[in-house]
């Protein structure tokens, strides 16, 4: 019998009569005394501004009936942090979903109607109307908005006076929450917009919500009266509504190019970790155009990414 013997890596075949078998022979990795085995890198996930994976938050399912409202308040006691930007275009987001949307602008400087295209100043009847007077109904105080399925309270300056009659009331922090009663049915989410402070109004809008939206600005002055407003969204849970909770902190105004903005949004997430929201809302020219034309960024412009980041916003709301 003869064989070939092979070189590392051949088949031998085995010379002799009748069918040749092939015996496949193995080669040894090859192995450098002292130099170290490279591992395999696993791709990690993908992450989000926010330095957390990414996640890609589900379309809603659709709904057969309105009802009962889950109120929320955009709350911050800083101003220019973008509540009212925040209120109107996750309203009309989350007005694309299907969902019946009411607006409350609860704010005496009325941007949340201007935003909206209304005149506050032209209107006879607001929320204020609403507030201090027992004949007024909350249909003779609704506007409908462009958009479907979105309505308005609008609100101006009377709504400054509120704050001090309201002091002689009787249950003075729900008044506002005994007004909305009637339509809570209709509506599937109530926005309220809150004025920039912790008055007798913002203890009002807090005393009505189930959830409380904290929009905050990128920046390190924004950061330092989260404190004092967490502190008075406790007490008002302690003490007059306890099924308010914290639904979520949203970054807005954020600049990525900026070593700033990134680190004030590190330190939130570090801070108040997945009570901040993975939708982050950058800087764009787009948002003072909107408020010029009087509509949300989701009709005014449907496909810039400021109207991305409130549609992905309303699916997170949804999903928390």
């Amino acid at each position: 019998m003869s064989t070939i013997v092979p070189e590392p890596g051949e088949a031998a075949t085995d010379q002799t009569a009748g069918p040749a078998v092939e015996v496949v022979a193995e080669t040894a990795p090859t192995v450098v005394p002292g130099a170290a085995q490279a591992a395999p890198v696993a791709a990690g996930p993908a992450l989000d501004a926010t330095g957390r994976p990414a996640i890609d938050f589900p379309e809603p399912a659709p709904v057969t009936e309105h009802g009962p409202a889950r109120v929320i308040a955009l709350c911050n006691q800083k101003g220019g942090v973008g509540k009212t930007t925040s209120t109107i275009n996750l309203g009309a987001a989350l007005a694309e979903t299907g969902r019946r949307v009411l607006l409350i602008d609860f704010d005496p400087q009325g941007a949340l109607s201007v935003g909206l295209g209304v005149n506050p100043h032209e209107l006879d009847l607001t929320i204020y109307n609403l507030l201090m007077q027992r004949d007024v109904a909350i249909d003779e105080v609704l506007l409908k908005t462009s958009v479907p399925g979105l309505d308005l309270l609008p609100g101006n300056i009377d709504l400054s006076a509120a704050e001090v009659q309201l002091v002689s009331e009787v249950a003075r922090e729900q008044t506002l929450a005994r007004v909305l009663a009637p339509v809570l049915g209709e509506y599937d989410v109530v926005l309220i917009d809150c004025q920039p402070s912790l008055g007798l109004l913002t203890v009002n809008a807090l005393a009505a919500s189930d959830g409380v939206i904290i929009p905050l600005e990128c920046e390190y002055f924004a950061l330092r009266g989260v404190a004092l407003l967490m502190d008075t969204i406790y007490r008002v849970q302690e003490r007059i509504n306890p099924r308010l909770e914290v639904e979520g902190i949203l970054a807005t105004m954020y600049d990525s190019r900026t070593l700033h903005g990134r680190e004030v949004l590190a330190r939130v997430v570090d801070a108040f970790g997945d009570k901040v929201f993975h939708t982050v809302i950058a800087r764009t020219v787009r948002f003072p155009e909107t408020t010029v034309a009087g509509e949300p960024i989701t009709t005014y412009a449907s496909s810039s990414t400021g109207a991305a980041a409130y549609r992905q916003l309303a699916r997170e709301v949804l999903a928390r």
